[in-house]
Formats: C-alpha cells, structure tokens, sequence
C-alpha cells in the first residue's frame, strides 16, 4: 500500500499552513481534512481513515498521544510538536518520525520519505506473513519491523507475545519488537509445541517457563528473566496439558 492520503492535526494555523505548503511539493498525497484538537482528530483519523497522519502533541481535548489510545484506525504518524521531551514517548509508539519545530522543509521531506519507507517494509512483511506454510511445519525465523529494515529473528529467543490492540509486541530477553499483526494471526502462525496462548493478550513460549504456582485463587507463569504473566480461566486447560 502507498501514501495516497494525509490528516493534519495542529490546533495552531500557523502550523497546520506550513504542512500544507511543504506537501504542495508532495502532489500525490492528498490532503483529507485538518483538525484543530485531539476530540476533532479521533473523528477525522476513525472516519476519514488518512494513510498519514501529521499530529501535534500538544493540544487542546486530548494531546497526540491520547488520540492514539483513542482511535480504531491506525495510520502511520509524525509527530510535529516544539517540545522534544516527547520524542522517546513518540518512538515507544511506533511513530515514523518526530518534527520538532521549526523544522525545515529538506527535515519535513526526510519524514514523508520515511512514511513512503515504512509502507515498503509493510508490503513486504505482509508478503512473507502470507506465504503458506506446509501443514506439520513451522517457522523457526520470523522478520520484525525496524525503522528503515527488517530484522530476522530466531523464534527461539522469543519469551513471550503480548497484545497490544490490533498489534503484537514480540519481547526476547534484550529487546521487543512491534507486529503489525493482531495475537490471533500471530497464534495461528506459530508452532503450538512451542507456544501456548495462555490469556486473550498472552502466549508464552514453553521452553522459557521458569515456574507455575498459585496465589490464593489465580495461576501464574514465571518466565526466564522474571517476567510474571498471569493465566485466564479459559485458556488455564492449556496449561494442564503439561502436567505429568
């Protein structure tokens, strides 16, 4: 999929026309509409559902990051804002880029360059996230996102997945890694002798359970490194399996 459509969200004027004038340099995004704080832009990103969004931190409503706790659509984002102690938050949320103002427009093109990279490496994950795999084998290496690659990763070093609305954070011991795909999609792909769902937004991978044990009337899984991850009772059976 490419960058076909843009939102710009930015309760300044001054702001939201220096965008607009940067993309008249940009002629195949088309701008879908504007918004001037975070309760007009969860409407606008839900409804008009833009390729790209340009969002500011700060706002009158919600900020920009409480809009993205609040939408159901999910855009690429660049946050443009005049505060960069927002940065490592804005990265944490998988946003492309982070324009802190004033930015240049040689800055503001790098961004949308990255936009146009991100929605490559996109096309490309869901290329090899469709390929079949042949019943009564598995995976043994997946490729995660990074900014500007993919990664290959050993399933192996995986400890655990945990979902985080339509996404999936993939965590190893030293790092973690943002799928776009739901935890369902990721639980159909991987090999069920190696993980095992054991809550709606968790599956572990055995081969790194430490321990199990009960605290009065609920079950626990400790995983190595000291990640504790509690067990539902509707997937609890799964558990029981392993018992001998």
């Amino acid at each position: 999929m490419s960058i076909k459509t843009v939102l710009i969200i930015d309760d300044e004027e001054a702001s939201r026309s220096l965008i607009r004038q940067y993309l008249s340099a940009h002629p195949t995004l088309q701008i879908l509409g504007e918004c001037e704080n975070g309760l007009e832009a969860v409407k606008a990103i839900n409804l008009h559902k833009p390729h790209l969004v340009f969002l500011d931190v700060q706002m009158p409503g919600l900020n920009g990051f409480q809009v993205l706790h609040e939408i159901s659509h999910v855009p690429l984002i660049i946050f443009t804002t005049a505060y960069d102690r927002f940065a490592i938050k804005a990265f944490e949320l998988n946003a492309v880029d982070y324009l802190l103002k004033p930015y240049t427009r040689q800055r503001f093109d790098l961004a949308v360059e990255k936009a146009r990279q991100r929605t490559d490496q996109h096309a490309l994950y869901e290329l090899a996230s469709s390929l079949p795999v042949r019943q009564g084998t598995w995976p043994t290496r997946i490729f995660v996102e990074l900014p500007g690659r993919l990664r290959s990763l050993d399933l192996h070093l995986v400890l655990y997945l945990k979902a985080e609305k339509e996404y999936t954070r993939i965590h190893t011991a030293q790092e973690s890694y943002l799928s776009s795909q739901g935890i369902n999609a990721m639980e159909k792909r991987l090999d069920p002798q190696r993980f095992m769902r054991v809550h709606r937004s968790f599956i572990v991978n055995i081969y790194h359970i430490k321990e199990v044990y009960r605290d009065i009337s609920r079950t626990f899984i400790l995983l190595n490194g000291g990640t504790e991850i509690s067990v539902s009772r509707n997937y609890i059976n799964h558990l029981k399996k392993l018992i001998y």
